[in-house]
């Protein structure tokens, strides 16, 4: 079986993780010198920035799977997933990472962590019951795809940055947007400042949202050799998804980005603000896959 290694790495998600990062990091550093003219001490900055980064690092896989009512499962609990598990980490030639189940008829599947050692898959009981064996096995590689491509650990980074963004704004209206000290900024150019680099943020993350789903139903087909087993499985699922309840949908809104299919009650005007790429180009391009892949076997 065809690694993904044997493909070469994915070239374009790795320049946009790295130049996703850079930009961040750049506003970041506007923002952070704004606050510095303001008078803000350096020291309490410091010691902010790194708590809330280390807290988001290190907890928010556990919170986000914890929110969500997420159970991790033994192999005895799920002996099938496992397996199924256990069979695509060797193929992948990757850790096997914390396995959880959600229980909810939305049919779906996400991966979270900081490290490929450090990871954890999740699938619901929808997506459990809905998908044929070599449906689910081409869900569960698409997700461990995001795990070896380290793109869920560059998410939880490039977040941080619009968290800490949004909190500024917040406290910054909540405190009053007037300052009388005229040698810095008034809290009034620190909230509009946090509020483009929020806006950044939010942009850069949703592109690179988009990428990394191309990548990941590519390491997916690599992996299981078989695309058009994840289209059947796409395809299957965001059909359903219409038929999920519309409380199901809001209470899994908050990680619609890191789910195989976005779970979200209506869809977005404009595909600039899709944390997804429209099914039918994700098809076309597993379509393109099935062709290749065929052409090597012959």
């Amino acid at each position: 079986m065809a690694r993904p290694s044997s493909f070469g790495r994915d070239t374009g998600l790795q320049v946009r993780m790295v130049t996703t990062l850079f930009l961040l990091g750049l506003v970041y550093a506007v923002l952070i010198g704004v606050l510095f003219a303001a008078g803000a001490s350096g020291v309490t900055i410091l010691v902010i920035a790194v708590a809330l980064l280390s807290f988001q690092f290190f907890t928010s896989d556990k919170l986000a799977l914890r929110a969500m009512g997420a159970h991790e499962v033994s192999p005895q609990e799920a002996p099938e997933l496992h397996a199924l598990i256990e069979r695509l980490c060797v193929q992948a030639d990757l850790a096997k990472p914390r396995i959880y189940v959600m229980n909810t008829s939305m049919p779906n599947a996400f991966a979270m962590g900081r490290s490929r050692k450090a990871a954890a898959v999740c699938a619901t009981t929808g997506i459990l019951e809905l998908l044929s064996p070599s449906e689910l096995e081409g869900v569960i590689a698409h997700e461990l795809t995001h795990i070896i491509n380290r793109d869920v650990a560059v998410m939880t980074l490039a977040s941080f940055f619009a968290s800490l963004a949004s909190i500024i704004v917040q406290f910054g209206f909540f405190f009053g947007g007037s300052d009388d000290d005229d040698d810095g900024p008034s809290v009034m150019v620190i909230i509009l400042v946090s509020l483009a680099v929020y806006i950044v943020s939010f942009f850069l993350m949703q592109a690179l949202s988009r990428y990394r789903e191309f990548a990941a139903d590519r390491g997916a087909a690599v992996i299981t050799g078989r695309p058009s087993a994840l289209s059947s499985a796409l395809l299957k699922i965001s059909g359903t998804m219409e038929r999920v309840p519309s409380q199901d949908l809001r209470a899994a809104e908050g990680l619609s980005a890191f789910f195989i299919i976005p779970a979200k009650t209506k869809k977005s005007l404009l595909n600039l603000f899709s944390d997804h790429p429209p099914l039918e180009q994700r098809l076309a391009a597993l379509q393109r896959l099935e062709a290749q892949l065929q052409g090597v076997a012959a």
